[in-house]
């Protein structure tokens, strides 16, 4: 569970914003879709594969 301390004085609005950046880091609502569908190992791996040369790709492309 995720807590967020109000200092005093402090906005309720920037409590709020906080606590969206927290939720999203801590990557809840991803975890729950990720977990709503059975997807078989070899598929993730491959996916997390396409995902890497992907970025690897972008980050050549930077480079050059």
């Amino acid at each position: 569970m995720l807590r967020i301390e109000i200092k005093e004085g402090e906005n309720i609005e920037r409590a709020l914003k906080r606590y969206k950046r927290k939720h999203r880091n801590v990557k809840v609502m991803q975890n729950l879709r990720d977990k709503q569908y059975f997807r078989k190992p070899s598929v993730v791996n491959r996916r997390q594969i396409q995902k890497a040369s992907y970025i690897q790709g972008l980050r050549d492309a930077e480079n050059i």
